[in-house]
């Protein structure tokens, strides 16, 4: 499985709310089918392959483009682990508080 954590920066809008612009990309990602989850800093997304996550990630850039903003800066990072499989964004939530409750 894949992880991803995803940001869109939309660059030079006039307001310094970007909330629509983060929301049409969250809109754009709910759309794919992919699961996610939204956290205060970014998106979190699981995938089966990369195919899927670049073109999730090209619809919602191009969602924040299509509402106004001239340039966008998108942060990806990407968490490819192929020795352990059907691991989502929970179990490493639970590995980690295993760990802090030993």
């Amino acid at each position: 499985m894949i992880l991803v954590d995803f940001g869109v920066v939309p660059i030079g809008t006039k307001e310094t709310d970007l909330g629509k612009y983060v929301a049409v990309a969250v809109q754009a990602i709910k759309e794919s089918g992919l699961k996610y989850e939204l956290t205060g800093m970014g998106t979190q997304i699981e995938a089966q392959n990369l195919d899927e996550v670049y073109e999730a990630v090209k619809t919602a850039q191009e969602a924040v483009f299509d509402i106004g903003a001239n340039r966008v800066f998108t942060v990806l990072k990407i968490d490819d682990r192929r020795d352990k499989k059907n691991r989502g964004l929970q179990d490493k939530i639970a590995t980690v508080n295993e760990i802090i409750d030993w």
